[in-house]
């Protein structure tokens, strides 16, 4: 279900059917909604493209979320539109950080070094 939240929350920003030209004016990446047990909150993990002016956009979500939820419910066909909360998405900074880490140079000779356990 989350998946298919994200999809439509996805278009329904890319399209500009928000009436809100703040928002309208952001390109905003939805990178994954994750839904509590019961279907009746859903969180979207966003962030604008170029990860410049994340908390204008978290307002500017936040401020038209009732839009948003109508939106989603709308083409989704659900009987209980799922209440909507954003968050900003620390994926690409968490990725950047493991890179850092494995490209230094005591991870490299560790990962290289022979698995002395496996004799």
């Amino acid at each position: 279900m989350g998946e298919l939240i994200r999809r439509t929350l996805s278009e329904v920003l890319a399209r500009g059917d928000i009436h809100d030209p703040e928002l309208n004016a952001m390109s905003i990446t939805v990178g994954e909604v994750r839904t509590s047990p019961d279907l009746r909150v859903a969180t979207a993990f966003v962030l604008p493209l170029g990860g410049h002016g994340a908390e204008a956009a978290l307002s500017g979500l936040r401020r038209n979320r009732h839009e948003l939820r109508r939106a989603v419910s709308k083409k989704l066909t659900l009987k209980f539109a799922p209440d909507l909360r954003f968050a900003i998405d620390e994926t690409f900074d968490r990725m950047d950080e493991t890179r850092r880490l494995l490209s230094q140079d005591a991870v490299r000779r560790d990962l290289a070094a022979p698995d002395e356990d496996a004799d």
